[in-house]
Order: structure tokens, then C-alpha cells, then sequence
């Protein structure tokens, strides 16, 4: 499953994204929805963390969120729940010491991230009892690619009200996507749509 915020114009960053200004200038308003005080932007959060078996993510992404000013016990995947799932970044560039203990690095592709995170969750679901998702959660691009290589079967938006001009693309445009609508729910910060990918 594909999972990632949105703005009305496609983008997933605002201009000028890096380690620095993770969500590019102006991006921050892509996930207001993350910490907002609506119930139904706490369900939503609450849920998906909860069904989560593995996470995928790419480099950029993680140096976001292992650099200084990134994740902590307050805030990450699932604020206070940090680490819970098993996380797998796609580099073909490991860092030698990364500041948080739990990333397994994947050298070998995206297909592969998706292999491993697969039996990991797999294995998740088998000692919750209870059926367990790969989320790809970013950034923008392995996403993307996840999508046109045909290895998602569901995506996730998270639209936001903002309209960013420029920034990280979510799609490549590629190739051509058929998706089914599956549920739409709107909160006060963010229109929450899941997806089935058809093709």
C-alpha cells in the first residue's frame, strides 16, 4: 500500500526539498492533517499505524527522518509508536551510522524492499493474529515508482488544501494508472481517499 500526503496540484514536497527543509518550502501544510486535533485525522493515523506490518522508505526520506530534526518519541510513523514496525529504507548508499537503531537497508531495488517487507510483515500479522500491511511511505518518488513498476494494490492520499505550484511530483506520468475509488473520508484538515490500483 502506497500511503502519502498530497497537495491539490499532485505534489508531495514543496519547491526546494532536503535533508534541511524535508517537506520543501511550504510542504509542512501537507500533513497538518497528522497532527491535527480532528478525531477523524486521529482514526485515520491511529488506524493505518496499527494495521502496519513494514514500512518502506527511500533515501531522501530517510535522511529526513534520521537527520537531527527528525524523528523522536514524540513524532514519527505513528507519533509515540516509533520503531513499531520494521522499517526498510532503498538505497543503493547505506550510511555507516544512522542515529536511530531500526532501519534495514536494502541495496538490491525497490522489488526487493518490497520482497523483505513482505515476510516481515508477514510476520507481524502472524503474532498480532491479525492481517498486517506493507506501507510505502515515501518519499514521492519510490512511491512513484512503486506504482508504475505495478508493486502497489492499493494507494493511500491524503489530499491537503494547499495548492503548492512546484515541488515533488507523485506521479511521473509515465504510465497509465486505472484506480477503483474504495472510500473517501473527509475531516476538517484533509480529504482521506483509499484507492484500489487496477492497473
Amino acid at each position: 500500500m502506497g500511503d502519502i500526503s498530497i497537495s491539490l496540484d499532485g505534489f508531495v514536497t514543496g519547491p526546494d526539498p532536503g535533508p534541511d527543509n524535508g517537506l520543501g518550502d511550504g510542504g509542512e501544510a501537507l500533513h497538518r492533517w497528522a497532527f491535527s486535533d480532528d478525531p477523524v485525522d486521529g482514526e485515520q493515523l491511529r488506524a493505518a499505524t496499527e494495521a502496519s506490518g513494514a514500512v518502506i522508505l527511500g533515501r531522501a526520506l530517510f535522511d529526513v527522518v534520521d537527520g537531527p530534526q527528525g524523528w523522536n518519541e514524540e513524532t514519527g510513523y505513528g507519533a509515540r509508536e516509533v520503531g513499531r514496525p520494521a522499517f526498510f529504507v532503498v538505497t543503493s548508499d547505506p550510511p555507516a551510522s544512522p542515529r536511530l537503531p531500526f532501519w534495514t537497508f536494502v541495496t538490491t531495488g525497490l522489488r526487493d524492499a518490497v520482497a523483505q517487507a513482505s515476510a516481515a510483515a508477514l510476520d507481524a500479522a502472524e503474532r498480532a493474529g491479525a492481517d498486517r500491511d506493507v506501507v510505502l511511505m515515501g518519499g514521492g518518488a519510490t512511491v512513484g515508482s512503486a506504482l508504475d513498476a505495478g508493486l502497489l494494490d492499493v494507494l493511500k492520499l491524503h489530499i491537503s488544501p494547499v495548492v503548492l505550484g512546484s515541488g515533488t511530483a507523485l506521479f511521473s506520468g509515465e504510465r497509465r494508472h486505472e484506480l477503483v475509488q474504495r472510500s473517501v473520508t473527509p475531516s476538517t484538515t484533509a480529504v482521506h481517499v483509499v484507492y484500489d490500483v487496477t492497473r
